[in-house]
């Protein structure tokens, strides 16, 4: 895998006021009912107030977020942290948080020393700074506000989040990396290539273990996660799935220190080295999908077992084809399934959640 809101509250103030009609009725006839005030001040009151605190605070989380992606170019990793932390989710159990999911608990070492979450203690630490200046936002929150933060800023689409997810609070908390049934470790997180943990002999049936039996997710949404695949790199030292490492001796020729890979054309990568699906690895867009054939025909680029069976799996295929073609099809698409990866396994407070 790669190192990888809703609408503000309607304040009362912008409602119309009720006016009598002519000739004048009685008052009853011109005030708003009980249950329209109701309704009106349920949606309206925080922003009479000034807001909802918890949707202000994660607000000012995601400026400190935008800051810190603009000056260390590190979109995909804090995309890799997020869905690592989602990933763990098993629709199989139902209580919380054995089930997994979005919970924050991949920031504890029992979740964090898995293997397939190699690397991923450096995007912890980004985000220590911005939970200590922002205690109250949670955990779980806060990563996953960085994940669509990232997509947005790369120039993917928007993504409509829902907020107010509880974090587990200790170690004792995190899902085992052999607690899922039919996967050997890592709680079902999928591989890259062979040997696939979950006892699969075909990177089709490991994709659809994974997404589709222990996750949920249908082929369609399997293949539109997959083209986040546009950011990001593979590293011989975390997945060991690509001969390209750290620094610029082991860089491929797209991810030296020189190279441009952001969407705005600025220069800068983060941490040099690894290796990309796409030449504009900072860039989300479909090129992923539109241009895997380059990825295929050129050794500094990476095509993986897993990648390849998308166009070539007759279901998977008919929606790879799809998102080539048509990236307006795939933002579409793209954002409402990392929506829903992002509230797997999730607890809410208040159980609805909140938009920001």
């Amino acid at each position: 895998m790669c190192d990888q809101v809703f609408l503000s509250s309607i304040g009362l103030a912008q409602r119309p006021f009720c006016r009598p009609s002519s000739p004048p009725q009685p008052l009853r006839s011109f005030c708003c009912s009980p249950d329209a005030m109701g309704n009106a001040c349920s949606n309206g009151c925080f922003a009479m107030l000034g807001g909802n605190p918890k949707a202000a605070e994660l607000r000012a989380c995601k400026e400190e977020i935008k800051t810190l992606i603009e000056t260390r170019n590190c979109h995909p990793i804090l995309v890799r942290l997020a869905w690592h932390d989602s990933g763990t989710y098993d629709q199989r159990i139902k209580d919380w948080p054995q089930r997994g999911g979005a919970n924050g608990a991949i920031r504890f070492d029992p979740e964090m020393n898995m293997g397939a979450n190699a690397g991923l203690d450096k995007a912890r630490g980004y985000l220590e700074t911005i939970q200590k200046n922002h205690p109250s936002v949670s955990w779980a929150d806060l990563i996953q506000l960085a994940s669509a933060t990232a997509i947005e800023m790369a120039g993917g689409p928007v993504i409509k989040m829902k907020y107010g997810r509880v974090s587990v609070t200790d170690p004792s908390q995190c899902a085992g990396p052999a607690s899922r049934e039919g996967f050997k470790g890592n709680a079902g997180l999928p591989d890259a290539a062979p040997p696939f943990g979950c006892g699969a002999q075909k990177p089709e049936e490991h994709l659809r273990n994974v997404f589709g039996k222990k996750m949920g997710f249908t082929d369609q949404e399997i293949v539109a996660l997959s083209g986040a695949h546009t950011l990001g790199r593979v590293f011989k030292e975390r997945s060991g799935a690509c001969p390209f490492g750290y620094g610029e001796q082991s860089a491929s020729k797209y991810t030296k220190g020189n190279c441009i890979a952001r969407k705005d054309g600025k220069s800068g990568v983060g941490m040099v080295g690894g290796g990309a699906w796409t030449k504009n690895w900072l860039t989300f867009d479909n090129s992923y999908f539109a241009n895997y054939k380059d990825a295929m025909d050129d050794d500094d680029l990476i095509w993986l077992p897993t990648d390849e069976v998308l166009h070539n799996d007759p279901e998977f295929k008919k929606y790879f084809y799809k998102y080539a073609g048509d990236q307006n099809a795939f933002f579409q698409d793209y954002a409402l399934a990392h929506k829903k990866l992002s509230e797997l396994g999730a607890k809410f407070d208040p159980p609805s959640g909140f938009e920001i």
